[in-house]
């Protein structure tokens, strides 16, 4: 063949393949992703946190990636018609951003469907796998939950607190099964007592009992405060960390979030770290992972942040070796 006709071969051929590639790009679907959340503004740290690990694995909105988002704007009583919505779109797969609640929730919509939760407290026994190793059913994400976190937090707080002898320990009683409940009770109970700690349980719902729940703490003299940290509270953090402040309640957290917001202390896993990981599973199912055989993870460190600023406005003296081990100091 000669050297001109071989030119004219290779370039004929070399368009041909652009232009097919071209056509199957434009062909091919992008992927459809529904986001169900509690509340999109409160959790907006965390969205991007979770957009920034799918761009990592390079996904983008409007290219290759379709988001349908289902705020339920701080009332969990909408997940269940939310989710109900995203499955009727059929999306590819549905990531329950909304915590414990909102899980159960796409579960109950769908027994087909992929669900990534991002964060829960115990998957198991909220029901929503059979197992960390082998999730089965069609469930699968990361979980906060460590056997000794509850009491490590109290063991922190009390470390920051020397000299008290009652904690209040504020809870959203039905953020979780009941079962689960009496685990985390029962681990603080334990850590309390071997501390020679008294604590006071004080049940709030939702941000309407807030005032309540912190009159009960007054009444009955509590001299530090622990929150068990659920989506419902995330939305009102910031009223949560003044009515702390102006009860004068040095108070653990399970978040930074809180601390960012004005908090005295938290220990617990990074959320956003956590959101951004749980894109990884996301994708993996896009290309062809069932969420039964993706393994449940379950966090391997966590951070201690101490705001500096709020233990001088509550005159606490928060000791150098406590300050030594914090992972970051908010001043």
């Amino acid at each position: 063949m000669r050297r001109r006709d071989f030119l004219s071969t290779f370039l004929a051929a070399a368009v041909t393949l652009r232009t097919y590639v071209a056509r199957a790009q434009q062909a091919a679907k992008p992927a459809r992703l529904g986001y169900l959340a509690l509340d999109l503004t409160a959790g907006a740290s965390r969205r991007e946190a979770f957009l920034q690990g799918l761009r990592d694995l390079g996904y983008a909105e409007g290219r290759n990636l379709v988001i349908e988002y289902r705020d339920a704007q701080g009332t969990p009583e909408r997940f269940p018609v939310l989710a109900a919505e995203l499955v009727a779109l059929e999306v590819d797969v549905i990531l329950a951003g909304g915590g414990t609640l909102d899980a159960l929730a796409a579960k109950q919509a769908t027994t087909t469907l992929p669900i990534v939760f991002p964060v829960v407290g115990n998957p198991i026994e909220e029901g929503l796998v059979a197992s960390l190793a082998r999730p089965g059913g069609n469930m699968t994400g990361l979980s906060a939950r460590s056997t000794d976190l509850v009491g490590k937090q109290i063991e922190l707080l009390k470390q920051t607190v020397p000299g008290i002898s009652r904690v209040a320990l504020l809870l959203k009683p039905d953020a979780t099964p009941d079962r689960n409940n009496e685990a985390r009770l029962n681990e603080a109970e334990v850590e309390a007592r071997a501390l020679g700690v008294r604590l006071q349980i004080v049940a709030a719902r939702g941000p309407e009992d807030f005032d309540r729940a912190f009159s009960d703490m007054s009444e009955a003299r509590a001299g530090a405060l622990m929150v068990l940290v659920t989506p419902v509270f995330d939305g009102a953090r910031r009223r949560l960390v003044d009515l702390a402040a102006e009860n004068r309640l040095p108070a653990m957290y399970s978040f930074r979030d809180y601390v960012d917001a004005g908090g005295l202390m938290s220990y617990g896993p990074n959320l956003n770290d956590m959101f951004r990981r749980s894109a990884a599973y996301v994708d993996k199912i896009l290309k062809g992972a069932k969420p039964a055989d993706l393994p449940v993870e379950q966090p391997t460190k966590f951070e201690l942040v101490i705001n500096v600023k709020t233990a001088q406005a509550l005159g606490l003296i928060v000791p150098p070796a406590l300050l030594d081990r914090a992972d970051e100091l908010i001043e």
